[in-house]
């Protein structure tokens, strides 16, 4: 191969000739050169953007590392508020549950008073709350322990208030029929002169069934319902004189006779206890007393059963 080089200030031109071997040398040396050049180029390259991401990132680490810090102090912040918030609800919980194990000694002390063992009420756990101070470090409770803690509290207030129910259904039912169950005396003061059963008639002196039991007293003394109810009769019977009536219900009913005054009317609701008339002698009587009867399921029954002689 024949190179010619033209030279315009020389009037000679210049002419190299090149064998095959010198060729490839010239080729690879200028292949090398040309991969040299591209590398360090390249080279340049990475270094001008490898220091443009450097202050970038020089730039804006503090501004992240602020932001960071800034986020984790405000999730601290809310851990600390969320665990205070809950170890208050924590607090309060077992204050609840302090609570209703006193509400269970208060339930078993009514049941023990009223004689109500149908119903037991835990005891075992006194409501009192306290202990020394642990060794170790408390952890806050956990919210699934207190849904939990919840849930079991719920149970047992839903159950104490079952119970309390039917000890207040028990003992209104006990109250009502101690008070429409007759008992006691119709009298203050007044003393039995004739008791139930067959006795001389004091009128005929033959052996006659007396179907009451006669309470002696002075006239005008107060004649008393012995248990609440209704007024069914109150005036005039034949035999009995002014006489008051009262249907007590379950079966029951008392009759009050030889009253000097009435003072309720038929209709009208009656207390145990409440004066009803005035002792007298009014109808078949020898004197001033009350004729005292008890009907249950229509049929006399003896008085000294449901009442006092005292």
């Amino acid at each position: 191969m024949q190179l010619l080089f033209i030279s315009k200030t020389r009037k000679k031109n210049l002419s190299l000739t090149l064998g095959t071997a010198s060729l490839c040398v010239c080729l690879i040396i200028a292949v090398m050169s040309g991969l040299l050049i591209f590398h360090a180029g390249n080279q340049y390259a990475l270094n001008l953007a490898h220091g443009s991401i450097k202050n970038l990132y020089t730039q804006t680490t503090p501004i992240w590392s602020q932001e960071i810090g800034l986020q984790q102090q405000m999730l601290s912040q809310a851990k600390e508020n969320a665990e205070r918030n809950l170890d208050a609800l924590a607090k309060r919980l077992s204050t609840l549950q302090a609570h209703v194990m006193r509400l269970d000694a208060l339930g078993s002390r009514l049941a023990d008073m009223a004689d109500l063992n149908e119903i037991e009420f835990d005891i075992t756990s006194t409501p009192g709350l306290g202990g020394p101070q642990p060794v170790n470090t408390s952890e806050s409770m956990e919210v699934i322990d207190f849904i939990a803690a919840l849930g079991q509290l719920n149970s047992k207030i839903q159950d104490r208030a079952e119970k309390l129910a039917a000890m207040e259904s028990m003992l209104i039912d006990r109250t009502l029929q101690s008070q429409t169950m007759p008992a006691g005396s119709p009298t203050i003061g007044g003393w039995v002169s004739s008791l139930f059963g067959m006795r001389t008639d004091p009128m005929t002196g033959k052996m006659e069934f007396h179907g009451g039991i006669d309470y002696a007293g002075k006239s005008g003394s107060p004649i008393l319902a012995v248990a609440s109810g209704i007024v069914t009769w109150s005036g005039v019977r034949n035999g009995y004189g002014k006489m008051v009536e009262i249907n007590h219900g379950n079966g029951f009913q008392t009759r009050y006779a030889h009253n000097k005054k009435n003072l309720v009317v038929i209709g009208q609701k009656v207390d145990k206890g409440q004066t009803i008339g005035l002792m007298g002698s009014s109808g078949r009587s020898t004197g001033t007393h009350v004729h005292f009867e008890v009907i249950n399921n229509g049929k006399l029954v003896n008085p000294k059963k449901y009442n006092s002689l005292n």
